[in-house]
């Protein structure tokens, strides 16, 4: 979806016809000026859908950046400085902040995830475990946390699942008839132990996804197969796990937490002068 569009409709959710409460104050020609504060350590992400949000309100409102999406910031640093029209600002706020500290606290999951695999070779994926209609935001909050995005949709990367081979019959079939019918895409493979990696290694596929695999047996999948097939851990992936799973020497691991199991990051929007 189009970044102004979403904006504008969470917009129209939230204002409707009208915000009764400010509209009752006859704000008409005062201004604020405020400051966007870090209540907590993280990593923000979402500093231009937050301006957006603003100008799309009232375009006469300033904002002054003091910090670019990717900084990690402290509790009390202040992250921009905004002035305007006190009413405009009022009814701008709170969607403006729903998307800066969702996507700061997914940037700030996801950056410390990757710094727990270390200096390991794994590359940290994001899934399809997304907010509807908010993918193309947490997937670039993913990206700026230090992460990598795993497809985007069904439409860019052919992943058989378990519920595909079961319907195909085997992994043998599934690809073989994905083959037949596609050719231009990465292949993914889910396989669930040793066997069926080994089958879909056979069948040769792009990559496989070691589902819910022990430890031990994505040890014993690296030694055999780095280097002729990209491994991938997925399944069970958490900050406490992932620096274990990261030292088995896969090259992916993906994890849906850091867009479903993220915390929101705490960050304020301090109100300081009416002119």
């Amino acid at each position: 979806m189009n970044i102004e569009e979403l904006i504008r409709l969470s917009l129209e959710e939230d204002i409707c016809h009208g915000d009764i409460t400010t509209d009752s104050l006859h704000l008409e020609g005062k201004h604020l000026s405020a400051r966007l504060i870090a209540k907590e350590k993280g990593v923000i992400a979402g500093l231009d859908v937050f301006c957006k949000t603003f100008a799309m309100v009232d375009s006469r409102i300033e904002i002054e950046l003091l910090i670019s999406d990717g900084a990690k910031v402290d509790k009390g640093e202040v992250i921009c400085l905004l002035s305007g029209s006190s009413a405009s600002m009022l009814k701008a706020e709170r969607v403006a902040l729903n998307f800066l500290q969702r996507l700061s606290g997914i940037a700030t999951q996801t950056a410390a995830m990757v710094a727990a695999i270390g200096d390991n070779r794994a590359k940290l994926l994001d899934t399809r475990k997304t907010t509807p209609l908010l993918r193309q935001l947490e997937k670039y909050a993913v990206r700026t946390g230090g992460g990598y995005n795993h497809r985007f949709g069904l439409y860019d990367m052919i992943m058989l699942k378990e519920n595909h081979i079961l319907a195909a019959g085997s992994i043998s079939n599934a690809v073989k008839q994905v083959k037949a019918h596609d050719m231009s895409h990465k292949l993914e493979v889910e396989v669930t132990n040793l066997d069926e990696l080994q089958e879909a290694v056979s069948c040769e596929v792009d990559r496989v996804m070691l589902d819910n695999m022990s430890l031990a047996d994505m040890k014993t999948a690296v030694g055999k197969f780095y280097g002729k097939v990209e491994l991938e851990a997925s399944g069970n992936v958490s900050l406490a796990t992932i620096s274990q799973i990261a030292e088995t020497g896969v090259d992916f691991i993906s994890s849906g937490s850091m867009t479903h199991s993220y915390k929101s990051l705490d960050i304020s929007l301090i109100f300081e002068e009416v002119k």
